[in-house]
């Protein structure tokens, strides 16, 4: 037999008992789902979620057959975060899928013994989450591909893209982020001659004031830290022109802040 067809005949072999499973009734596996940002109406984390399932599908796990996944979203508010991962935790499910840092570390401390799978992560050793990239030990893996130590590169092209700048703002939510990114760009700005100022914010409404106060002064350039801000923000109108020493942000949705 030839080695493709081997191969072909080998991964119909595996893919047919997942089939057959689901066709058997066996027992319901249960997935938990935590989402650092986002709600329900959050049409993103929707496609998130249908991604999710349509994959699982092709794998023969379908929703309301032999599936159920529990989806939680922490609206990007930390004491709401905690309290969902101890409810997920609670319905003991046979796995937790967590996205982003704040998601995966609130399950984290509820549980060291159902497995854990995180996606959106930054930097996951940075974060504590797990010890080595290589061999996460522990209860949690997942996938990542920001790391804190490309924050240096965004001062550099921020530098490239605004010559003129002086100052560079970093808008984080101080509610849940982690700090690994500050090292990086502080070190970045400090080759490049360039104060780095933190602008934190609790909540939506702080962003616009926090802007204006750093956008008085002219020659000054905006670096987003993750998280970022948008999700929760998508009500919102924001023009920023920090380049060019001016600002505008008003707000055109709902007057119901969520952080994000």
């Amino acid at each position: 037999m030839r080695r493709r067809e081997f191969i072909a005949g080998l991964g119909g072999a595996v893919a047919w008992p997942l089939a057959a499973r689901a066709q058997q009734g066996e027992r319901v596996r249960r997935i938990g789902v935590l989402q650092t940002l986002g709600s329900e109406s959050d049409q993103v984390q929707q496609t998130y979620l249908r991604s999710m399932r349509d994959a699982l599908a092709k794998l023969g796990w379908i929703e309301g057959r032999n599936l159920r996944t529990d989806v939680r979203f922490g609206a990007g508010e930390a004491d709401r975060i905690r309290a969902l991962a101890a409810e997920l935790v609670s319905l003991n499910p046979d796995v937790i899928f967590t996205g982003g840092v704040p998601a995966t570390i609130a399950v984290q401390q509820q549980t060291q013994n159902i497995p854990i799978v995180f996606g959106s992560v930054a930097d996951p050793v940075a974060s504590g989450i797990v010890k080595n990239l290589a061999r996460p030990e522990g209860n949690a893996t997942g996938i990542t591909n920001l790391f804190a130590s490309i924050a240096g590169k965004w001062v550099e092209l921020l530098k490239e893209a605004a010559p003129r700048i002086q100052r560079v703002g970093l808008l984080y939510n101080a509610q849940l982020n982690f700090g690994g990114f500050f090292p990086s760009i502080e070190e970045a700005a400090r080759a490049l001659t360039i104060s780095a100022i933190k602008i934190p914010y609790r909540d939506a409404i702080d962003i616009g004031p926090n802007i204006d106060a750093f956008a008085a002064e002219p020659d000054g350039g905006l670096i987003v830290v993750p998280p970022s801000p948008a999700a929760a923000n998508r009500g919102s109108s924001c023009v920023l022109r920090l380049g060019i020493g001016s600002q505008r942000c008003g707000r055109t949705g709902s007057t119901s802040p969520k952080a994000a």
